[in-house]
């Protein structure tokens, strides 16, 4: 089993930044994916960023290149999500997920693809 705790959410204003950290309560060894995602009040879950926890490579949505940079420290057994220039749209709930089934792949946006989840850390941008 392994435990997932996201930080680092807050209110901010628009053009602001933030960095989201997710701590896991163990080592996480290199040949999983781990991934970032969101989820706004009635809308379903969607997929921001994911990394090979091996760090061969780096995945994200269209919408947020260029914006969000997803990082890792495996030292911490901690992943990162830093976002700029924060826009009202980017409120949400911030969830990190472990899937341990096997690295990133071409699916690694859909929900179902993780097995472990965090609580969720809320971001909310005001204009």
């Amino acid at each position: 089993q392994v435990r997932l705790v996201e930080s680092g959410g807050g209110s901010v204003q628009a053009g602001g930044s933030l960095r989201l950290s997710c701590v896991a309560s163990r080592y996480i060894k290199s040949s999983y994916c781990m991934g970032w995602f969101r989820q706004a009040p009635g809308k379903e879950r969607e997929g921001l960023a994911a990394a090979d926890t091996g760090g061969r490579s780096l995945y994200y949505t269209d919408s947020v290149k260029g914006r969000f940079t997803i990082s890792q420290d495996n030292a911490k057994n901690t992943l990162y999500l830093q976002i700029n220039s924060l826009k009202p749209e980017d409120t949400a709930m911030y969830y990190c997920a472990l899937r341990t089934s096997a690295r990133c792949g071409g699916y690694w946006y859909t929900p179902a693809e993780y097995n472990y989840w965090g609580q969720g850390t809320q971001v909310t941008v005001s204009s």
